[in-house]
């Protein structure tokens, strides 16, 4: 009897939801829940702030200093937090590929929609704590915002794919993983602006597609703050080669992953 579209979308649908369901519980079976999850990037923005503070008073290039490392922040712990746990969903789903619907790219994809969920989350209470506070906050382009944020979580989707399928083989990759994610708070323009340094130097850190992503959603937010030295060209670029090398990569080992 031959499935139609319509049975295979349905089935792909109610496996994607079971999975969600799964990793929601698996993810926050503590006494806080779902709650530590907005709780802690919450606070770390907040004392991170008050930290950067002492160094550059209240606004870093025309825009205030809590939405400043707000962005940024919250940026970096977008890519940081997908590329942690997403990879590793291959293995934690291996019981489940005994059922012949669930295909390990299933559990890959709704990992990373936990993880967006929770940061779309995090981000609205940001948003609410900027408004009850009264404080100055522009939002000169939108759409580039909107564009920015999901760019950056099909990269680093894409990303946690490539990982996610070296690890299943060479499990040791885990480990390179972890070293790969530790400076990142460092070189990609977190806690200092691109326009920090003198511009001889740019060319260390826009190598870095994160540096393109965090500037570029700090101009999207106030005009002011300019865009020079990034391009939305090279982060679409990089975005799209990173998806068709992991999923070239997928396709070529996902019947071998189910195996192992």
């Amino acid at each position: 009897m031959e499935i139609s579209i319509k049975q295979q979308l349905q089935s792909w649908r109610n496996v994607i939801f079971a999975l969600f369901l799964r990793e929601l519980q698996g993810k926050f079976n503590d006494k806080l829940g779902l709650g530590w999850a907005f709780i802690e990037p919450f606070v770390f923005v907040f004392v991170i702030s008050f930290a950067r503070s002492f160094i550059s008073g209240r606004d870093v290039h025309s825009i205030p200093l809590f939405v400043f490392m707000m962005i940024g922040l919250m940026g970096v712990q977008s890519f940081m937090t997908c590329i942690s746990a997403v990879p590793n969903s291959f293995k934690q789903s291996k019981p489940l590929y005994a059922f012949r619907q669930v295909q390990p790219i299933a559990a890959l994809l709704t990992a990373a929609f936990v993880e967006f969920s929770i940061k779309v989350g995090v981000i609205g209470l940001l948003a609410l704590a900027i408004y009850l506070l009264d404080m100055d906050f522009e939002l000169n382009d939108p759409l580039l915002l909107i564009m920015l944020f999901i760019g950056l979580w099909v990269f680093a989707v894409s990303m946690s794919l490539i990982f996610a399928v070296l690890i299943a083989f060479i499990p040791e990759m885990n480990k390179v993983k972890n070293m790969f994610n530790r400076p990142l708070f460092f070189i990609s323009c977190v806690f200092f602006s691109l326009q920090d340094f003198p511009q001889e130097y740019w060319h260390w850190f826009t190598w870095n597609p994160l540096v393109h992503f965090l500037e570029l959603a700090r101009y999207a937010c106030y005009e002011s703050y300019g865009d020079a030295g990034v391009s939305y060209q090279y982060i679409t670029e990089v975005t799209i080669v990173t998806m068709f090398i992991g999923l070239a990569l997928y396709h070529i080992t996902w019947k071998k992953i189910l195996a192992r």
